[in-house]
């Protein structure tokens, strides 16, 4: 038999070394990122900077971080221009002060991570117009909210608690523009309630408020199969932030979207039901709704 030496021992490669590597790589990616993001560099600058390939810094960098590089280069760029329109800096010195190549792509920027433009984020909303309908539902009376880009609001009201529930849903995006529109939102409302219009070649257009954290989980939570459900800490780890149940448990009480983007999926670690925005009863009339569509369907 042959025994290692102590030397032999410790040059022997292995887990935590290739960890130590792993985040050497990642740190040093973080580093070039954020002193060069101005410059809007590409993946291979970066991977060149960490020493790996683009695919391998792909990977490494959403395993460590939980997003990719560009999201991270991107939320820096729009945590910097969030701060020149706070404020006097105009939309055009924002996105050139920002490395952008002008205000079309801070709009683009903002479109996908902020579900507005630059100019209405400045002004919280101001400038921007939100339909807005109550119509029956399975689980009440509902409020549908859109835009001219999506679903942008659904949530759902007891009895006499109408203007609650719209004075709920107005406090998102405070100085915006809101007309009621109960025959524009009628079909729309149709559309969410009845199975017979759910097509998955058709999917519906969704607008997502809220912060880069909060979208990450509500779009993990659109993963989740009608009958299925899971814990706040699955939706954690799935996110790379396992340690994150309790800001995942706040992201989704504010899930906007309600039922379409289905936070009445996440339990608690025991498998009991949790707090629901609008209450616990209607989150066991979802899932009781869901699993007798389920049955209907495999009985068919």
């Amino acid at each position: 038999m042959i025994h290692a030496t102590h030397d032999q021992r410790l040059a022997k490669p292995g887990p935590h070394s290739a960890a130590l590597r792993d985040y050497d790589s990642v740190r040093r990616a973080i580093a070039f990122i954020s002193e060069h993001w101005r410059n809007q560099p590409t993946i291979e600058a970066v991977a060149d900077a960490a020493s790996v390939t683009p695919d391998e810094l792909h990977h490494l960098f959403r395993r460590w971080a939980g997003l990719t590089p560009k999201a991270f280069m991107q939320a820096l760029t729009l945590d910097h221009a969030k701060g020149l329109l706070r404020g006097s800096a105009s939309i055009l010195d924002a996105a050139l002060d920002s490395g952008l190549s002008g205000p079309a792509r801070l709009h683009d920027l903002f479109v996908t991570h902020e579900a507005m433009s630059p100019g209405e984020w400045k002004t919280g909303g101001a400038g921007l117009t939100l339909c807005y309908g109550f119509h029956p539902s399975p689980f009440g009376n509902a409020i549908v909210m859109t835009t001219e880009r999506g679903l942008a609001g659904l949530a759902f009201a007891d009895p006499g608690e109408e203007a609650v529930v719209l004075a709920d849903m107005k406090g998102r995006w405070p100085k915006a523009t809101y007309v009621e529109d109960f025959i524009g939102t009628a079909p729309l409302a149709q559309r969410i309630f009845d199975t017979k219009l759910w097509r998955p070649d058709q999917p519906l257009r969704v607008v997502l408020i809220g912060t880069d954290f909060e979208v990450r989980v509500w779009e993990t939570l659109l993963k989740i199969p009608m009958g299925k459900a899971v814990s706040y800490s699955d939706i954690a780890c799935k996110i790379n932030s396992p340690k994150a149940s309790r800001a995942v448990g706040a992201a989704i009480g504010k899930n906007p979207v309600s039922f379409v983007v289905p936070c009445h999926r996440a339990l608690g670690k025991d498998g009991k039901l949790t707090g629901y925005h609008w209450g616990i009863t209607r989150k066991q009339a979802m899932l009781g709704w869901e699993a007798g569509r389920l049955e209907t369907s495999q009985a068919a």
